[in-house]
């Protein structure tokens, strides 16, 4: 099976001969309206956006105002010099790409371009293949970049797939939902508890989309919720672009939207309006494709009814809405996902043969968990951390042990036979149970009366390690 980053690397060479996936933009730079026709017509046919200017002033006006993922410029552009064009561009924007086309190819020019920072070199008279090929080579070398500077967040995502693979029928159709919602291009507003993983489930719609290889830029609101800091950080400032304008192309994650200052609210209904913006102290207006995933965990009904939220605004973000489901909701998943966060944090740990314990794994399953996700994966962490022996109980945990014969915790019944414990609950106790005092899981699935395979399955499912 292929590292996520092998994956990455040969999705990217294939994509040298494809059409991008996703949105994608070009600007023109050509003097001559015939070329500026003829590359447009070429670059919408592969899916592009297009914009033709025929000096390199209008360029760079028109880079101020937004962002493009491709460059074409002419070397030779009347009284214009090309190349003394090509660091002012890639100041304004660094990770653009730029394609060299002229009529006056020569070795010395192209070495030259390539040094100030070009991508690649076109020469006129050129055939529509030719340029296609040029500008998916730029889409693909970006693409490319933006996978290697995230590895680490990639391969974390990757190993968190298991964070979406559900017993429960009711998140299973709740994902089923978040991945139709992935399939449009429309605002989506994620609520649920603190803790109940919708900044993950931002990125897994993300994934299912048509930008899943395109920026994910995401801001912590209630972090920068202050005066002017918000605004630049999101709108940009002076000459300092912001993350909308990093995000062109891609997404941007509002994390607790809820926690914007009234005129960050005012600024980014306007931009869901007409998808236009301007920076903090600069009156240019630019523009900017994005698509925007918002989440919440305040009551937004409640702060329009109290003014501290924009009404107009809520009803823009109130598009798709996913309500996602608290973890006591779903307690058939509590255990593989404690299997999962214990796997990775003993790896990080380096304790790999730390195990959970009959009596953890049932008071796992009986903790109400009101910090969701987040409150599970810090405990397993902490006592991964701290845990002296090979088996991690209760105590290590920080949560109650579970009842053992004629107890009661919370209320709930001990799991006793007869006892007011589904049919779920005692299979699980009696597998750990098993496993823990066998030899071996093969005399384990003699012991229950079946074969390894199958207990295979019923330990993945249960968690049961």
């Amino acid at each position: 099976m292929l590292h996520p980053m092998q994956r990455a690397e040969a999705r990217a060479a294939d994509d040298l001969t494809t059409v991008p996936d996703g949105p994608w933009s070009a600007l023109v730079v050509d003097d001559d309206p015939g070329v500026r026709q003829s590359v447009r017509l070429c670059l919408e046919a592969d899916g592009a956006r297009v914009l033709g200017v025929g000096s390199t002033r209008a360029a760079l006006e028109a880079l101020e105002r937004g962002r493009f993922d491709v460059i074409l410029l002419d070397l030779w552009l009347g009284r214009d010099n090309g190349l003394a064009a090509i660091p002012q561009m890639l100041a304004v924007h660094p990770n653009v790409g730029i394609v060299v086309i002229t009529a006056y190819a020569t070795f010395e020019t192209a070495v030259e371009a390539m040094r100030l920072g070009a991508i690649d070199y076109v020469p006129k008279p050129f055939t529509p293949e030719q340029v296609r090929h040029a500008t998916r080579r730029v889409i693909a070398t970006e693409a490319l970049r933006r996978r290697v500077s995230n590895l680490e967040e990639r391969v974390v995502e990757a190993e968190g797939g298991e964070l979406f693979e559900t017993a429960n029928p009711a998140y299973a159709a709740f994902l089923a939902s978040a991945r139709r919602a992935a399939t449009a291009e429309s605002v989506v507003l994620l609520r649920g508890e603190s803790g109940s993983g919708k900044n993950v489930l931002a990125r897994y719609i993300v994934s299912h989309g048509r930008r899943a290889e395109r920026p994910f830029v995401s801001v912590p609101c209630s972090e920068v919720a202050s005066g002017d800091h918000v605004l630049g950080l999101l709108f940009g400032e002076g000459r300092a672009p912001g993350k909308l304008e990093e995000a062109a192309g891609g997404t941007l994650y509002l994390d607790e939207v809820g926690d914007l200052t009234p005129e960050a609210q005012t600024r980014l209904l306007r931009y869901l309006n007409d998808k236009s913006y301007q920076r903090v102290g600069d009156g240019t207006e630019r523009s900017a494709d994005v698509r925007l995933i918002a989440a919440t965990n305040r009551n937004l009904e409640e702060e329009v009814k109290a003014g501290r939220f924009r009404e107009e605004l809520f009803f823009r973000l109130n598009v798709l809405t996913l309500t996602l489901p608290p973890l006591r909701e779903r307690s058939e998943d509590i255990l593989p996902l404690a299997n999962h966060f214990l796997v990775q944090c003993r790896r990080q740990q380096g304790r790999t043969t730390l195990e959970l314990s009959p009596r953890a794994r049932t008071a796992l399953v009986r903790e109400p968990w009101p910090g969701n996700l987040r409150q599970l994966r810090n405990a397993i962490e902490r006592a991964v951390i701290l845990a002296p022996g090979p088996l991690l109980e209760p105590e290590d945990l920080g949560i109650d042990a579970a009842p053992v014969e004629g107890e009661r915790i919370r209320g709930a019944a001990p799991i006793v036979l007869g006892g007011d414990v589904s049919i779920e609950q005692l299979e699980v106790e009696h597998i750990a149970r098993v496993i823990a005092r066998a030899p071996s899981l093969e005399a384990a699935a003699r012991i229950l009366g079946i074969d390894p395979t199958t207990l295979q399955r019923k330990r993945k499912r249960y968690g049961l390690t």
